[in-house]
């Protein structure tokens, strides 16, 4: 897999989604493909656990920066064990039901620390992590949607639906998003990774509430369309209950590139069970925007419509490391 130079990469996204992307990145920086790994994460949940410490401690929502954490842990017994320490939710009646071990942890440090970033940091080395993790702003926020089809007397009409876990769950079809405030202050850490960056790999994960947020924030916007790093965007393996209904690969390529004009894309990565009709709509939209699509095989074999760590890593290598890199 290794290529003649190891190479910075930045991931941004969050949930099951990145912490997948991560998982397989985390095995290129042991194959030494990837010698410098960031993670820039969506902070905008408002549901479970870290909405209950974000409106108790007016935080960001740790929930998505510790599945990044935890999954950028080693592979040895060291790294599997802080892993699922930091997963670790609490049980029983009380009012520590529900809560997450890396939430409550990471939250104290940013009390005791009074930074993010730094307080991340130290997170990431108490758990000897092969990469950072940053928080894709410093303010807390909400996502806000325009989403049509709410109202029964007057299906064409736009109801606002503001909140992660709304947005998330919505029963109509979402058609704009962005977020309050709009435009949230950015760690200049990020925007120089992002600058720095060989590679930035955008997705999988939900596409509305936790991929597209990340090209509603005006400096990291602006920062990726800046960048001379080839983009790669990983697509979701089916359409998502709630964000995209109805969406076939094409459609989510096409409202991520209306949400982030200018944004110029090297690669767009999806799986190998698309049927002819999808690759070839896929292929035209992708070609629009002057990247190439590739096809491989990165779902999981059990069923579920996840990506498999180590098929990504593969996949990822191969792009990395082709003749077009």
């Amino acid at each position: 897999m290794s290529s003649a130079r190891a190479q910075a990469a930045v991931a941004l996204g969050g949930g099951h989604g990145l912490h997948a992307s991560l998982s397989a990145l985390r095995l290129l920086v042991d194959d030494l493909t990837v010698d410098d790994l960031t993670a820039i994460v969506t902070v905008a949940d408002n549901g479970g656990s870290s909405g209950r410490l974000r409106g108790e401690f007016g935080v960001l929502p740790p929930g998505d920066l510790r599945m990044a954490l935890a999954a950028l842990c080693g592979s040895d017994t060291w790294g599997d064990t802080w892993a699922r320490v930091l997963q670790h939710r609490f049980e029983g009646n009380g009012e520590m039901r529900g809560h997450v071990v890396g939430n409550l942890l990471i939250v104290g440090l940013w009390e005791l620390l009074g930074d993010h970033v730094d307080a991340l940091d130290w997170v990431g080395r108490l758990l000897g992590a092969k990469g950072r993790v940053l928080p894709m702003a410093l303010t807390p926020m909400d996502i806000r949607a325009e989403v049509r089809g709410l109202d029964p007397a007057d299906p064409d009409a736009l109801t606002t639906v503001r909140g992660q876990v709304e947005v998330a769950t919505t029963e109509g079809v979402i058609t704009a998003l962005d977020l309050e405030p709009p435009d949230p202050e950015v760690s200049p850490v990020v925007l120089e990774k992002v600058a720095e960056a060989d590679w930035a790999f955008i997705g999988p994960g939900s596409w509305f509430s936790s991929v597209i947020p990340h090209l509603r924030v005006s400096a990291l916007r602006e920062a990726l369309v800046a960048t001379d790093a080839r983009v790669v965007v990983v697509l979701n393996l089916e359409e998502q209950a709630g964000e995209t209904p109805g969406f076939g690969p094409a459609d989510h390529l096409a409202v991520l590139f209306e949400h982030a004009p200018g944004l110029r894309v090297h690669a767009v990565l999806a799986d190998t069970g698309l049927t002819d009709e999808q690759a070839a709509e896929l292929r035209r939209t992708a070609a629009g925007a002057g990247a190439q699509l590739v096809l491989d095989d990165v779902a999981r074999d059990d069923g579920t419509a996840r990506h498999d760590p180590d098929k990504l890593a593969a996949a990822y290598a191969r792009i990395m490391t082709g003749p077009d890199a």
